[in-house]
């Protein structure tokens, strides 16, 4: 992880820890916003990690949409290799 992806992931990882359980389990896509905010700055560092944070933090909201939601590069089955037969 970069060093500047390490600085975002202090206030995801604070508010995992403080706010994510008094807030409760409602979160309307899979994975949450916070699992993948840190899984897009691990994967993709902290400018474009940080710029995929927010607009997925920008989707959640009432009329946005759901369901899942992976961190672009990450989908095990996006990866797959085609069967060439």
């Amino acid at each position: 992880m970069t060093p500047l992806a390490r600085v975002l992931a202090l206030p995801v990882r604070a508010y995992r820890l403080v706010a994510s359980p008094w807030v409760g389990h409602g979160c309307r896509f899979q994975p949450t916003c916070s699992a993948y905010a840190l899984g897009a700055l691990e994967h993709h560092g902290g400018l474009r990690g940080g710029w995929l944070t927010a607009r997925r933090i920008c989707r959640c909201h009432p009329w946005g949409g759901q369901g899942y939601d992976p961190v672009p590069g990450t989908d095990p089955e996006a990866r797959a290799p085609s069967d060439p037969t």
